[in-house]
């Protein structure tokens, strides 16, 4: 009965009301979409409790009134900032004898080679917290101890002294033969019904011992907390749908999210993808398919800058980290650095000017928030320098402090000694210069060091500051084309409303495939997806609403890494894999290849979302007034992106000023807007 009332809630929330949500550093972004019209706010972030920042931006927007009508699409940053802080649960590991110094010892891959003194790591998991049982299964998945029944009730008792509020269980070869590990859950349910379970063959059913290990462990370590953080606000947004948006870019209903807490680690980033890609195939489609869908594209929010490369789908990888930790589930494949509108300027012992990683987040804020931030930052020098407007700062509703920004920004000049008379503008100007290369250094690591030529692709800015250094990161990569998509100032909460719900499912097989065993692979394949299947079911997803993706990931054997290329059948697999291998890596073997790990992604048919068109006109757009911006000599327009038209034109430099974030149009560079109001940029 309660999934029937699921499913015929979301199916109301489908057609009529629709809110992403992404919880930033600095921001909280939301985007609301009914029957064709979209509404776009912004709060500031509450980083200590997240739940604050979404009730107010859904009581300023009067949405208390259509709950019962509502979901909420949520990117949560809960995960990830217990990761980053290392301010997960008390948590145990159970795993083989012998066996519980595997996430201590990692890879044995050291951060600086050279380094003779490296800081001492503190292991994941502490050793009184480690409990090794004596069932062990061989590599081919036979049992060749089993677990016995003295060893539970050793554990009963290890539990109830040390009192942990989640386990991880990790066993040599579950992915072949989870028995055991099945054994150990349901006889902790049994006696500790409230303790949280992360179980491998569950979490990540791959070979891998370390990486599988570090997975399982981190979704019990934070699972706790993100349980906790979800449970309050679905009792805060009730009788509202919630969902959550996973790092693959797909949403899973928010009573089975924190079972899968690993899964949310890129969450916001990844529905900023999923908004970019929407945008580009809107592009496309508009144009004809003569606008490409190859994206590189940069979110720049309050702490981080986000980079990806979107070339049609969005790439995934299992391969990612967070802070120090690998993590092997899918995950949309992007870079992430330190550089923000927050981030900190300082100068250094030699006398360098360094900018970031460290931020100002949300509280204090850069100092041109007055809040009490001490320390110029980078939206603190777009403000010197004339880029941002202290008047117009989220639409009006949030005014900016320029005497605290000349105030941080020129004591910082005085420590770098410089005297000029234009010294406040040069340190502003050389704070985004260094901001701008860490950026540039990171667009080159998704591009020129993977085999693309950037200057094939079309840059897209997103998050509310990467519209003001979209140009100058175009112009470091020798880019002459860029697309500020429409709300790009909240993209990420934007994507998360066009985003699936989707599952990313994977199991690892281990063989040199023939053509006698495509029948087995087929058969792998079909089991996750009934899985799959069953569980959009269960979140009221119609069966004819379902898509299915099938993927294996290959290598030539003797090799440790894999490529993963789409499965339609063993022969053209193949043939696509060594396609990829050549473009890659340059070149090929002859020896045979090892079919490793099969995948399957199943998703639901996004709701349909229709960006509204613009009326057209070829007239020039006019100016809401004119503001000096250091470096050039005359006035610059300012422009109001809501009242731009169809059609119209403007040439740099310029100000497109919106009320989520501002686009710099640098001089040289010229932008025409598209039919839904996509700014389309171009240099000369």
């Amino acid at each position: 009965m309660r999934e029937t009332n699921l499913s015929a809630s979301h199916s109301r929330a489908q057609t009529r009301r629709i809110l992403g949500v992404d919880t930033g550093g600095t921001f909280t972004d939301f985007v609301y979409y009914q029957q064709g019209r979209l509404k776009i706010h912004k709060v500031l972030s509450t980083p200590h409790a997240p739940e604050r920042a979404i009730l107010q931006g859904i009581a300023e927007m009067g949405l208390d009134d259509v709950l019962d009508c509502l979901s909420i699409v949520h990117g949560s940053t809960v995960a990830t900032n217990a990761v980053l802080e290392k301010k997960g649960v008390k948590t145990l590991y159970i795993t083989n004898k012998g066996l519980e110094d595997v996430l201590t010892i990692g890879r044995q891959a050291r951060k600086e080679l050279y380094n003779l003194t490296p800081e001492p790591v503190l292991p994941p998991v502490p050793r009184e917290l480690c409990f090794e049982v004596s069932s062990r299964v061989d590599a081919q998945g036979n049992i060749l101890q089993l677990l016995d029944h003295s060893e539970l009730e050793a554990l009963k008792a290890f539990i109830e002294q040390h009192q942990p509020d989640a386990v991880a269980i990790n066993l040599l070869f579950s992915f072949l033969n989870n028995e055991d590990e099945c054994r150990i859950e349901d006889y902790l349910k049994v006696y500790f019904p409230d303790l949280f379970i992360s179980r491998s063959s569950d979490v990540l059913p791959e070979y891998k011992e370390y990486e599988r290990g570090i997975a399982t462990w981190l979704n019990a370590w934070v699972g706790p907390l993100v349980q906790g953080y979800l449970q309050r606000l679905e009792t805060c947004t009730k009788p509202a749908v919630l969902t959550v948006m996973q790092s693959s870019g797909g949403t899973i209903a928010a009573s089975g999210a924190a079972q899968h807490a690993v899964r949310m680690l890129l969450s916001g980033p990844a529905g900023g993808l999923a908004g970019a890609k929407f945008i580009a195939e809107t592009v496309s489609a508009l144009s004809d398919g003569k606008q490409s869908t190859r994206l590189l594209t940069f979110d720049m929010g309050g702490t981080s800058t986000d980079v990806a490369l979107i070339e049609g789908e969005l790439q995934l990888t299992n391969e990612g980290h967070i802070g120090d930790y690998p993590v092997a589930v899918s995950m949309v494949d992007m870079h992430t650095i330190g550089a923000g509108g927050g981030s900190i300027a300082r100068v250094d012992d030699g006398g360098v000017l360094q900018v970031g990683p460290e931020s100002a987040g949300a509280s204090p804020g850069p100092a041109c928030y007055g809040k009490g931030g001490i320390q110029a930052t980078v939206t603190d020098a777009n403000l010197v320098l004339g880029r941002l407007s202290s008047a117009d700062f989220l639409g009006g509703s949030m005014s900016l402090d320029i005497d605290a920004s000349e105030k941080v920004t020129g004591s910082l000049a005085e420590q770098l000694g410089w005297t000029e008379k234009d010294a406040l503008q040069q340190t502003a100007l050389g704070i985004l210069q260094v901001a701008n290369e860490h950026m540039s250094r990171a667009l080159r690591v998704m591009s020129i060091q993977r085999g693309v030529d950037p200057k094939t692709l079309t840059l897209v800015p997103f998050g509310g500051a990467g519209a003001l250094h979209v140009c100058a990161l175009a112009e470091n990569l020798q880019m002459t084309q860029a697309l500020v998509p429409v709300y790009a100032g909240v993209l990420s909460a934007f994507g998360m409303v066009v985003a699936p719900r989707s599952r990313e499912l994977s199991h690892t097989i281990n063989m040199v495939p023939e053509r006698s065993q495509e029948a087995e692979i087929y058969l792998q394949l079909h089991k996750l997806e009934q899985k799959g299947r069953e569980e959009l079911r269960t979140e009221g997803v119609a069966p004819e609403k379902i898509n299915i993706q099938a993927s294996v990931d290959l290598r030539y054997l003797g090799q440790s890494y894999t490529l993963n290329v789409v499965w339609h059948n063993l022969e053209q697999a193949l043939a696509d894999f060594h396609k990829l291998h050549q473009k890659r890596y340059g070149h090929q073997h002859q020896q045979p290849v090892e079919l490793v790990n099969v995948r399957i992604k199943v998703s639901a048919r996004p709701v349909p979302v229709q960006l509204p068109e613009l009326e057209s006109s070829l007239a020039a757009p006019e100016a809401i007034a004119q503001r000096s911006v250091y470096g050039v000599e005359q006035p610059v327009p300012v422009f109001q992106r809501e009242t731009l038209l169809a059609g119209q034109q403007i040439n740099g430099p310029a100000l497109i000023v919106e009320q989520v974030s501002t686009t710099w149009l640098a001089p040289y560079w010229h932008c025409m807007v598209d039919k839904v109001g996509n700014l389309k940029l171009n240099r000369e």
